[in-house]
């Protein structure tokens, strides 16, 4: 049990740490508000991105316990994808926007719509967590799956957090070079998950 908490906690972070429109919406807010302001849209951002990974991992891993073919070629796509996106995050170079480019100043109502919006209004995000949460789900014992996607919710929500306090403590020093350590750590991790799925789906095959 523990094993796969840790295994959906550590995916989770993967997941969720690279930076991208989210954590860009959370490090502004941070950076240019309130504590309470940054707590809030971290809190909000949680939910949208905890619901997004709940309807991934439960959508696709359900219909790939059906179909075996379906089973097969998302563990072809998905690890494809998966290597593909780990290998971006390391050769990407991360860049901070400012409220320039992400309006900060908003109404509560307008804060819940910018982070659903980053969130499910997010294509890739939406095909990346598919493939990535619904692979996974294929590889898992019957009755292991639901510690794994705790790890990956609690991941989640201990990550937001972190981001909303650590960038409103030290906002003169989160600069790039934080960044692109972030998304090299990240993207081997993610990695490392792809070659777990193209494992799974040689072993499946054979």
């Amino acid at each position: 049990m523990f094993r796969y908490l840790m295994d959906g906690l550590l995916l989770g972070f993967a997941y969720v740490v690279p930076i991208g429109m989210q954590n860009i919406f959370v490090i502004n807010t941070a950076i240019h508000k309130s504590k309470l302001k940054a707590y809030q849209v971290a809190l909000i951002t949680i939910f949208f991105d905890i619901s997004l990974a709940l309807s991934c991992y439960m959508g696709v891993g359900v219909l790939m316990e059906r179909f075996k073919v379906l089973k097969i070629f998302i563990l072809l796509l998905g690890s494809i994808a998966v290597i593909y996106i780990g290998t971006g995050l390391v050769m990407k170079s991360p860049k901070i926007q400012t409220e320039e480019t992400i309006d900060i100043n908003r109404s509560f109502i307008s804060i819940i719509w910018t982070c659903f919006a980053v969130t499910w209004l997010n294509l890739q995000a939406i095909i990346d967590g598919s493939l990535l949460l619904g692979g996974m789900r294929a590889t898992l014992p019957q009755y292991m799956g639901k510690y794994f996607i705790v790890g990956v919710c609690l991941a989640s929500f201990i990550w937001f957090l972190s981001l909303a306090t650590i960038t409103s403590l030290f906002k003169g020093k989160f600069d790039i070079k934080v960044l692109r350590i972030i998304n090299l750590v990240c993207g081997v991790i993610i990695m490392l998950y792809g070659f777990k799925l193209a494992y799974s789906f040689v072993k499946l095959i054979s």
